[in-house]
């Protein structure tokens, strides 16, 4: 009984500290993996909505713009293209199904209701 008690005041620190140092590790590794050194990212994910267990919608900042992307099995297919809203957008319109910032027009050009929004809108 003394050997077992022995063994585990042994023991019990140093698989602590192994558990310790593996999580600090992971974390530099997760940061250095995401470009935590310093650089800046060209590409942001801005919002990801999960329509199933294969397929996700991400809505994705690139120079200036916004890309609502689809992603399954097979790859990334581009949506739609928009520019980008910078500032936050608070949605305080009740949700009666209808977009009241859409004109009617398909063709990309209008300035329109962002993506991010859309997307939220569809999880509620």
């Amino acid at each position: 009984m003394v050997w077992y008690v022995l063994k585990l005041l042994i023991l019990l620190p140093i698989i602590g500290g192994m558990v310790w140092g593996s999580l600090k590790l992971s974390q530099v590794m997760q940061n250095r993996m995401q470009g935590g050194d310093g650089r800046r990212r060209s590409v942001k994910v801005v919002e990801t909505l999960m329509l199933s267990p294969t397929m996700k919608l991400a809505v994705l900042e690139f120079h200036g713009k916004e890309i609502l992307v689809s992603t399954s099995r097979h790859g990334l297919t581009r949506l739609a293209e928009a520019p980008a809203r910078t500032a936050t957008i608070i949605d305080h319109e009740p949700d009666d199904g209808f977009d009241s910032d859409f004109d009617g027009d398909f063709s990309g050009d209008h300035d329109g209701p962002s993506f991010a929004r859309t997307l939220r809108r569809t999880q509620r």
